[in-house]
C-alpha cells in the first residue's frame, strides 16, 4: 500500500514516530504522480524533485530535533495555482499569467509550511477560477479520478482530483460560489469552505473579493479539521480577516449529534434534482437522525434569486480585480501592438480565454452607468435578503443539510457547450458565499455509473463546529456500518 493512501494525520503520525520519513513521504507523492499524472492531469506545475527532497530533508531534521511537532509536519500537499508561492510559478491556469513568478507567497501557504508542509506542487484550475468544471484552463484539462471521461469539478478541480488520484495528502483550494464544494463532491472527497474571514485572502489572486475563501481538501474530515485549524489566523494584510479565538477545529471532532437541530431546505429537493443525488442526501441525513439529531424539513427562499445575484456580483468583482492585467509589469504581452491602448487591448484579448471574457464584460456591463441601478445594486439588496433568509434558518437549526450539487458530475465537454446550464449547477453551494457562511462537503455514496454523490453541510457564522461535528459523527458511522458489512 502506497503512503499516500493513508490520510494526512495518519501519515503525521507515522512521520512523528518515525516509522516512515519525510523523504519517503515525498518519494511516494512523486511516484503517484508519475503512474497518474498523465491521465489526470491535475498539476499546472510539479516541483522540482530535487528542491522537493532537499525540502523533505530540511523538516526531518526540524521534527527530529523537536522544533516542528505539528500534526501535519512532513506531509505532501499541494496549493491551487492562485495563490501566491514565492520562486514558484503561479498562473490561475491563464496564458495572461503564463510567466508569472510571484516574489512572496500567500499567508495560506506560509502558514502551512511554517507547520512543516512540503509543497510537492501547483494544482490545474478554471481559469481565474471561473468555471465548475476545470475545462476553462488554458493548460488543458483535468480529469475525474473516478473516471476519466468526466470532469473532477470546479473551479478547484485539480486540488479535488490530486486528493482524490493520492498524488498528494490534501491540498488547499478556493472557494467563491462552491468551488472547494462541488469538485470534492465529484471526486469523492472532504473540503470546507471556511466562514468568510477566517482564512487570509492576502496572496490569493481574487476572482470575486466579497465571496473568495481559501479552504482545505483532503480525505476526511480530521484531514479538513486540522488543516483548517492550521491555516485560520488573523492577518493585518487581509482586511476583510477576522480575529477568532475559536480555532481549534479539531476539538469539535467528536461523535455525538444528540439533540443537534438539522434542517432540510425543501427548496433543495425540487425540481432539476437527480433522484440518485436525492436519495445519498436524503439516506446520509436519516444516519444522522438515527444517532440522536433532530431532522426537520423547512422553507429557505429566495433560492432563485442566488444564481442571478451571485453571477452579477461576482462578475461586477471579476471585471474591476482583472483590470491589473494589462501585460505592462508582469504577465503576458502581445507582440505586435501600435501604441499603450492598442497593446491593453491586444494582450488581453489574447491573454484571457472565453469564459472569463465573458463575465468580464458582463461585470462591465452591471457597473455601467444606465445599468448600475437596474443589476449591481439589486443584486446586492438580493444579497442581504439571502443573509437575512439564513439568519432566520439558523435561529431554529444548528446545521443545514442539503445536497452540494443537482447531479454528479458531467461528462467533458457537456457544461462548456451551455454556459447557462454550467451557471446552473451551482444553484446550491452559492448562497453560502453570498452570506459569507460556513460550508463542508463530505462523500455519501456513489451513483450508477459510480460517480461520487456529496453531502453538504452548512453553518452559521462563526459556527464550523457544528458542522464538523455533524460531518464526522456522519462519517465515523459509516465506516462502522463497512466495516459491519
Amino acid at each position: 500500500m502506497s503512503l499516500m493512501s493513508l490520510t494526512a494525520v495518519e501519515l503525521g503520525k507515522k512521520i512523528k514516530t518515525g516509522e516512515v520519513t519525510v523523504m519517503d513521504a515525498a518519494r511516494a507523492a512523486f511516484e503517484q504522480i508519475k503512474a497518474k499524472e498523465e491521465s489526470i492531469h491535475s498539476f499546472v506545475t510539479v516541483l522540482d524533485e530535487e528542491a522537493v527532497m532537499k525540502r523533505a530533508k530540511e523538516v526531518q531534521e526540524k521534527i527530529r530535533a523537536g522544533s516542528l511537532t505539528g500534526p501535519l509536519a512532513g506531509v505532501p500537499a499541494a496549493i491551487k495555482d492562485n495563490m501566491c508561492t514565492e520562486g514558484v510559478l503561479t498562473t490561475c491556469s491563464s496564458k495572461i499569467l503564463h510567466n508569472f513568478v510571484p516574489p512572496y507567497s500567500a499567508e495560506a501557504v506560509k502558514k502551512l509550511e511554517e507547520a512543516g508542509a512540503v509543497l510537492i506542487g501547483k494544482t490545474n484550475m478554471d481559469e481565474f477560477a471561473m468555471g465548475s468544471t476545470t475545462e476553462t484552463s488554458a493548460f488543458g484539462v483535468t480529469r475525474n479520478p473516478h473516471n476519466t471521461d468526466y470532469v473532477p469539478g470546479g473551479s478547484s478541480g485539480g486540488s479535488c482530483a490530486a486528493v482524490a488520484a493520492e498524488e498528494c495528502s490534501y491540498a488547499l483550494g478556493s472557494d467563491t460560489g462552491g468551488s472547494i464544494r462541488q469538485p470534492s463532491s465529484f471526486c469523492g472527497v472532504t473540503g470546507i469552505k471556511p466562514t468568510y474571514g477566517t482564512v487570509s485572502r492576502y496572496g490569493l489572486i481574487a476572482y470575486g473579493s466579497s465571496l473568495d475563501q481559501i479552504g482545505p481538501v483532503a480525505k476526511d474530515v480530521t484531514d479538513c479539521a486540522t488543516i483548517l485549524e492550521i491555516i485560520s489566523s488573523y492577518d493585518e494584510k487581509d482586511s476583510t480577516s477576522v480575529l477568532r479565538d475559536d480555532t481549534d477545529f479539531t476539538s469539535a471532532l467528536i461523535e455525538d449529534v444528540k439533540g443537534m437541530k438539522i434542517g432540510i431546505p425543501k427548496d433543495y429537493f425540487g425540481e432539476g434534482l437527480d433522484s440518485q443525488v436525492r436519495s445519498a442526501v436524503l439516506k446520509a441525513a436519516k444516519v444522522l437522525e438515527e444517532k440522536g439529531a433532530v431532522v426537520e424539513e423547512f422553507d429557505l427562499s429566495l433560492v432563485e434569486y442566488a444564481i442571478p445575484a451571485y453571477y452579477v456580483i461576482a462578475s461586477a468583482e471579476a471585471s474591476s480585480n482583472l483590470s491589473r492585467f494589462d501585460g505592462v509589469k508582469y504577465g503576458y504581452r502581445t507582440q505586435d501592438y501600435e501604441g499603450l491602448h492598442n497593446m491593453y487591448k491586444k494582450s488581453r484579448s489574447e491573454g484571457f480565454g472565453a469564459e472569463v471574457k465573458r463575465r468580464i464584460m458582463l461585470g462591465s456591463f452591471v457597473l455601467s452607468s444606465g445599468y448600475y441601478d437596474a443589476y449591481y445594486l439589486k443584486a446586492l439588496r438580493t444579497k442581504a435578503l439571502i443573509k437575512k433568509a439564513f439568519d432566520r434558518a439558523f435561529q431554529s437549526y444548528d446545521v443545514i443539510l442539503s445536497p452540494v450539487a443537482p447531479t454528479t458530475a458531467p461528462k467533458i465537454g457537456e457544461s462548456l457547450s451551455d454556459p447557462i446550464k454550467m451557471y446552473l449547477g451551482d444553484i446550491y453551494t452559492i448562497s453560502v458565499n453570498l452570506a459569507g457562511l460556513p460550508g463542508m462537503t463530505v462523500p455519501c455514496g456513489k451513483d450508477d455509473k459510480g460517480l461520487p454523490i456529496g453531502l453538504q453541510l452548512i453553518g452559521d457564522c462563526f459556527q464550523e463546529k457544528n458542522m464538523i461535528r455533524a460531518a464526522y459523527t456522519y462519517e465515523q458511522a459509516v465506516r462502522a456500518g463497512k466495516e459491519c458489512e
